[in-house]
């Protein structure tokens, strides 16, 4: 296979240096579009706002894919005004950019939180969800992803391009696990996701997979681990914090609340990593 040369957006940010180091370990070329230098740059970075469409046009010049990672990441940064239209501004630029230079391959970062997280208004009738669930999107942040996800589809449809939105949970590097043990005395500081987390190695698999997929149109899929940053089981999670929410038969005692089958069916995806394997059990 010829090396693809791949456009990571937002590569200086956690999760962009993970899918940064691993496209390069495959063997793809990469250049990182971010407003920021990364601390260690592992790959030529250009930096672009890419909340100007000329300056996007510019800097996807070359490129045989786009990974789209970079956003405002939650509600608590700047005003909702400008998380909302940065994120929808810039999303739009990429692919439209994408389309402008033939690009036919767009890999990009949803969220966990299109599904109503943080489950305060709307619970889960069952659990594990998926894809089936209805987005309901609860912030400006997770609004603004649902919006990326419509234009996935209508720029699919316009233009035969093919559009992977990754659906990422809290994105957790091995630094991040030592918290882990604060939470297992109290379910609750986590039930706002239903205890899911991904390793950014995790989400640095899901882009690589999905540029090498052979989906056509545009797909959506959540990303997670294969199991809760919880040890104590999921039905008694749910008994205690969701009440009404049914526990789908043959769900594992600490498989994941979030599901994954879908990214494993198209994918081939199989995280790798858990908390699990950094904290004694």
């Amino acid at each position: 296979m010829n090396k693809r040369h791949v456009h990571v957006t937002g590569g200086s940010g956690k999760t962009g240096q993970a899918v940064v180091r691993h496209l390069l370990e495959q063997g793809f070329e990469v250049t990182n579009l971010d407003r920021a230098m990364p601390g260690q740059p592992l790959a030529r970075t250009r930096v672009v706002d890419l909340t100007d469409f000329g300056q996007t046009v510019d800097a996807l010049a070359g490129a045989d894919a786009v990974v789209h990672l970079a956003a405002i990441p939650n509600d608590s940064i700047h005003p909702p005004e400008r998380t909302f239209r940065e994120n929808v501004a810039s999303t739009f630029n990429v692919f439209h950019a994408a389309q402008i230079r033939g690009i036919r391959d767009v890999v990009w970062a949803s969220s966990e939180t299109v599904l109503g997280l943080p489950f305060a208004r709307v619970k889960p009738s069952t659990a594990p969800i998926d894809e089936g669930h209805a987005p309901f999107p609860e912030s400006t942040y997770s609004l603004s992803k649902v919006v990326g996800e419509q234009m996935a589809d209508q720029y699919a449809r316009w233009h035969g391009m093919r559009f992977i939105g990754l659906r990422f949970s809290n994105v957790m590097t091995p630094s991040d696990y030592a918290r882990f043990a604060g939470w297992q005395d109290e379910p609750r500081l986590r039930k706002w996701n239903l205890w899911g987390y991904v390793d950014a190695r995790d989400c640095a698999q899901a882009c690589r997979l999905a540029l090498e997929a052979r989906t056509v149109g545009s797909e959506n899929l959540i990303i997670a681990a294969a199991d809760t940053c919880m040890r104590l089981g999921n039905a008694s999670l749910l008994a205690t914090e969701f009440p009404g929410t049914t526990l789908e038969p043959g769900t594992g005692p600490n498989e994941t609340l979030l599901s994954i089958t879908k990214a494993r069916r198209l994918l081939g995806y199989q995280p790798g990593h858990s908390w699990r394997d950094r904290i004694e059990a």
